[in-house]
């Protein structure tokens, strides 16, 4: 089956992200693949530029005095109607005896040099292998309101439970770097074996699924022409730390549902963001554990991507997983009998502004704006700082033009 690609752009050595990013001129899938170019490798950036990307918005930081031995950065952003920080610590061996300490003196500090702030979300990792948000995963995390910062106090102290915190097990899949973009413009062949009589039974599937809309053999693209005035908004690449309680925020206060597509591996470091999605009211699908294009992977490695992810969603959540988008809408024959195998829908997108590439709030306003309509299914991600500072108007524009948010789920199908 032919592969539908996106390109690939950075990820922000100020993010620490490790995001799927849409060109400057947004794609569908089965938008042909373009060359990638080199970029330098930094602390989180692993994967290249794609051309026509522009550097992303600097994020302010906090500078602590005296400065805390351990501490990377500390970042902070803000939704319009809360700020949030991101502490980020690095620790060699000899000092993980007293992360927890560390964290709740870097907790208090950050909270009291900015009064302002609603909470302030930590990452430990690993001095020595530190890569970003990308790189091999953190040791402990936590996620403190400011409301709750006796709560966690008592927790780095040993005196009782905090379940805004993760230890990591130090049992977690093996690390597997995020795949680069491959340097071709021509179509990716199908499955070896395949037979053409197979290949075309699988495009007039997903040319079905294209046209009629609603789910089609396991693949949805767009909600039925009578799905009336709603429209499903989705965020690849949750959670974040930084970004996650100001989108969860700024959901909450227009009532807007949505479907998270969520890295298996962030979600495991991460499991209180995603219970605080459920929460909300949304919906958590699978985008992967590792976040690595699929079709590069034997058919047994791409489907065990996608069984670590649903396991992992479900053992927090405690609830199935219906959904799956494959990064970059990379897929193949063997890629979508995987997903539904698993009982998964592989869910594409009507409208991606490319809110990745930074193309400038006004450029995506625009394009946001031009491609609402009911049955759609719009495409952004959740630690792309040019999101936050278009969501909220695209969240009234939608609620003048009638057109309800909702999760992939709330689409009728």
């Amino acid at each position: 089956m032919r592969v539908c690609l996106r390109p690939l752009a950075p990820l922000s050595a100020l993010l620490l992200a490790v995001p799927l990013v849409c060109a400057s001129n947004a794609q569908t899938p089965g938008s042909r693949p373009v060359h990638a170019q080199a970029a330098p490798t930094v602390p989180g950036e692993v994967q290249p530029v794609a051309p026509g990307v522009r550097p992303a918005p600097g994020v302010p930081t906090l500078t602590l005095s005296p400065p805390v031995p351990g501490v990377e950065r500390v970042e902070y952003l803000g939704n319009g109607y809360i700020e949030v920080a991101h502490a980020v610590l690095t620790l060699t061996p000899e000092q993980r005896a007293g992360a927890r300490l560390l964290m709740g003196t870097v907790a208090r500090r950050v909270l009291a040099a900015r009064p302002g702030l609603a909470e302030v979300d930590l990452s430990v990792y690993d001095k020595a292998t530190y890569g970003g948000f990308g790189g091999p995963p953190p040791l402990l995390t936590a996620s403190v309101p400011r409301a709750r910062l006796g709560d966690f106090e008592g927790w780095v102290n040993g005196q009782g439970g905090y379940e805004r915190a993760w230890v990591g097990p130090g049992t977690l899949p093996t690390f597997r770097a995020p795949d680069r973009v491959r340097e071709t413009t021509q179509p990716l062949t199908p499955a070896a074996g395949a037979s053409q009589a197979a290949q075309n039974r699988a495009d007039l599937g997903v040319t079905t699924a294209r046209v009629l809309g609603g789910v089609q053999g396991g693949l949805l693209f767009k909600g039925r022409r009578d799905a009336g005035r709603v429209a499903a908004l989705t965020f690849d690449d949750a959670p974040h730390p930084l970004y996650e309680p100001l989108l969860l925020d700024l959901l909450r206060r227009t009532g807007a549902r949505a479907t998270f597509f969520v890295i298996g591996r962030n979600a495991q470091a991460y499991p209180y963001f995603v219970r605080d999605m459920v929460a909300g009211g949304h919906e958590v699908g699978n985008h992967t554990y590792h976040h690595v294009r699929l079709p590069p992977l034997s058919p047994g490695d791409a489907a065990e991507e996608l069984r670590l992810a649903s396991q992992t969603i479900t053992s927090i959540t405690g609830l199935p997983v219906r959904y799956f988008r494959p990064p970059g809408g990379d897929y193949t024959q063997e890629t979508l009998s995987a997903a539904r195998s698993q009982g998964l829908v592989t869910v594409f997108w009507t409208d991606d502004p490319g809110d990745f590439a930074n193309p400038g709030d006004a450029v995506l306003e625009s394009r946001l704006r031009r491609n609402l309509r009911p049955g759609g299914i719009v495409l952004l991600h959740d630690n792309a700082p040019e999101m936050l500072g278009v969501l909220r108007p695209f969240l009234r524009l939608a609620g003048r033009e009638g057109v309800v948010l909702t999760t992939v789920g709330g689409l009728p199908k």
